[in-house]
């Protein structure tokens, strides 16, 4: 094995290999054919043979493009990919707001009273959240070209649904799935057509969410809602889901048409057990954890607790979108800053900030300190969505184990999201108010935060190091 650190790039570790291969034929060599006094030992490009599987020791990889139409064009396919999987997923404050309020809400009977509560419906839309990334898990070597079909189809049985258990298969189970087998593929194609700009081109594919996460919960508001004075909206839920839908799908055919991995596919397992041994990785894991943990909580009530102060339904729902919005610049400018600061620093500031913000949830009681509110926690949220990812693409040695990294990573982090919100839910439901909530999301941020700084003293280049 090499003696490279465990958490080297591709790239370095090209640089370092130079002195190992002392007698590669030069490119002008390589162009004549004129090698043959020359050791024909192989190039090392962008893995040493030495850290790939025994399987794999006679294939040399190219180097990522970084950059070009076909790499930015991965790039925006990818932003098309999560402005319909995490818009929609980033959405979920209004149905949540929706499910418990409306009198037009297909929770809102006699025959379901039991599901009218902040932790059961909550744990909807945290089972949804965490079966995409547990999909993901799957999806990530194997680039699903199906997940629009069945994501599309997920939001037009949605439409459909009468009652809790409907919803929690449609909405939850089924469009979780979906959205997993479309956003990890798109995540790891990305990340494999780039390499110093990774950070960067992670970030701008992750944007999409905030855009859809700005247009979804505005366009639900106005179908779902309206002005009318009973709140029942102009188009009733299910024509109000289907519309969305049919937003999504021509979005989605362009993005399984243009995303494709620059590597083959792994013919290994989907479970790499030696990440299991990274200490990077597993620390990673543990910070992504508690990030998870306590990040979404206003993503998924910041509406009830509008409307829980005395905000009007529709300016509440407006404030989702206004997080969503912030969070983009919170996504895109960062990312550009990981790369030349440190993907791992730009993960401790966002999860140290989301903490922070997180505490003070529970003392913006105006309508002015609400909006206020909602950007400084979309901009520091944005830096965990986008940044979590970005991280986790230093730990692997060989780059074609890029996306089996980020979905182990994402699917074992993401056992917070699955009891996250729920626990929130139910902390409303018992106290009958947003302190409790605040505090325990806001802590769980800070560990997170702090976790990450403390996987950068296993790093060569230690805690105050660019990683």
């Amino acid at each position: 094995m090499s003696n490279s650190p465990p958490h080297t790039t591709a790239r370095p570790q090209s640089i370092a290999l130079k002195d190992k291969y002392p007698s590669s034929p030069s490119s002008t060599d390589l162009n004549t054919g004129d090698n043959s006094d020359k050791d024909p030992k192989p190039i090392a490009t962008e893995s040493d043979p030495d850290v790939l599987h025994p399987e794999d020791t006679t294939t040399i990889i190219s180097p990522a493009p970084d950059g070009g139409p076909r790499a930015w064009l991965v790039a925006a396919a990818a932003a098309f990919t999560f402005f319909c999987t995490l818009g929609y997923t980033n959405a979920f404050g209004v149905f949540e707001q929706y499910y418990l309020t409306s009198p037009s809400s297909p929770l809102h009977s006699s025959s379901a009273p039991s599901a009218l509560s902040s932790s059961k419906i909550a744990w909807i839309g945290s089972l949804q959240t965490f079966l995409t990334f547990f999909t993901g898990f799957f999806a990530g070597p194997l680039f699903d070209r199906y997940g629009a079909l069945i994501f599309v189809f997920a939001i037009m049985m949605t439409s459909l649904c009468k009652q809790y258990w409907q919803l929690m298969l449609a909405q939850g189970v089924l469009g979780g799935v979906a959205m997993g087998l479309l956003m990890f593929p798109a995540m790891a194609a990305v990340a494999q057509w780039f390499d110093k700009k990774r950070a960067a081109a992670l970030g701008l594919a992750v944007s999409g969410s905030s855009i859809g996460g700005v247009v979804v919960p505005i366009a639900l508001d106005k179908m779902l809602n309206g002005n009318s004075a009973g709140g029942g909206g102009h188009l009733g839920f299910g024509w109000s889901v289907r519309i969305i839908g049919f937003m999504m799908l021509p979005l989605l055919v362009f993005a399984s048409l243009a995303i494709k991995p620059r590597l083959p596919p792994r013919t290994t397992d989907f479970f790499v057990a030696k990440a299991l041994k990274q200490k990077d990785f597993v620390m990673l894991v543990f910070a992504i954890f508690f990030l998870f943990l306590g990040m979404l909580t206003p993503l998924f009530f910041i509406p009830t607790y509008a409307v829980y102060r005395g905000v009007d339904a529709t300016l509440a729902s407006y404030l989702l979108a206004i997080v969503n919005a912030a969070s983009t610049f919170g996504r895109i400018i960062p990312g550009i800053l990981a790369d030349r600061v440190g993907k791992l620093n730009m993960l401790a500031v966002g999860g140290v900030a989301s903490g922070i913000s997180i505490l003070c949830f529970n003392k913006a009681v105006s309508t002015a300190g609400l909006i206020v509110y909602s950007i400084f926690y979309g901009v520091s949220s944005g830096m965990i969505i986008s940044g979590a990812s970005a991280a986790l693409t230093v730990c692997p040695r060989d780059p074609r184990d890029l996306g089996s990294y980020i979905g182990m990573g994402m699917v074992l982090g993401a056992i917070a999201v699955l009891i996250g919100p729920p626990i929130n839910g139910k902390l409303i439901d018992v106290y009958g108010g947003y302190l409790e909530l605040s505090i325990f999301s806001g802590v769980m941020c800070l560990v997170g935060g702090l976790v990450v700084i403390a996987t950068k003293t296993m790093t060569p280049q230690g805690i105050f190091g660019r990683v």
